[in-house]
């Protein structure tokens, strides 16, 4: 991605090889579920217990960069020149797009709560509307993010504040690109009626995960 030899090939080369290794995850898990029959009890519990794991190391993982972040804040070393932010970083805005993406990602928990009551409640129409509207908002945080990065004066190299905001943003976002994929296999499924009133454990973890993210935001 900075032109670097070859560095194109290996960025979409290994953008490729994570697809497929995600569809043959996604095809192995939907095929046990629906043709199988192998989600058992005992297997669901299995499923939802490391769901809840993941759930915990991610927590911990986005409460070590911000420990990071208010620690630099609130005690800002004399390496920065004890100010905070460091001179010569000019920030963005608050109210700006950092505002916009909050809203959208409320908004969007909202229209996933929306998707997942409407199927334990059995009605698919209202639920296929409301992933459409998960997936447009998730959709428009990523295009407002990357409009973030593209006016940002500063880069990740700049210092405590650069790195900090990069790596939290950044992996933020790309967890939203990843919930905008669970989305689409989630919405593809419920197209084909793979999903029943009291059986949706796929969809179930995708509504905690997206929920999560609302928090971090």
């Amino acid at each position: 991605m900075h032109r670097i030899s070859l560095g194109l090939v290996y960025f979409f080369g290994g953008a490729i090889l994570l697809l497929l290794c995600a569809y043959f995850w996604f095809n192995d898990i939907v095929k046990e579920a629906v043709c199988e029959g192998n989600h058992t009890k005992v297997v669901k519990i299995g499923l939802k217990n490391g769901f809840y794991l993941f759930l915990t190391s991610e927590f911990m993982l986005f409460f070590g960069f911000f420990w990071a972040f208010f620690h630099s804040s609130m005690c800002p070393s004399i390496e920065i020149g004890g100010h905070w932010p460091p001179m010569g970083i000019d920030i963005i805005w608050t109210w700006g797009y950092p505002f916009y993406n909050t809203l959208i990602l409320i908004i969007s928990g909202l229209s996933v709560t929306w998707v997942h009551n409407s199927v334990a409640l059995g009605n698919f129409k209202n639920s296929i509307d409301g992933f459409i509207v998960t997936i447009s908002l998730g959709l428009l945080f990523i295009i407002l993010q990357a409009i973030e990065y593209y006016e940002a004066s500063y880069c990740i190299v700049d210092g405590i504040y650069g790195s900090v905001f990069y790596m939290l943003t950044g992996l933020h976002g790309s967890h939203v690109i990843v919930g905008i994929i669970f989305l689409m296999v989630c919405f593809v499924r419920l197209l084909f009626n793979h999903y029943l009133t009291n059986h949706y454990l796929g969809l179930y973890s995708q509504y905690g995960i997206d929920i999560l993210w609302i928090l971090f935001e």
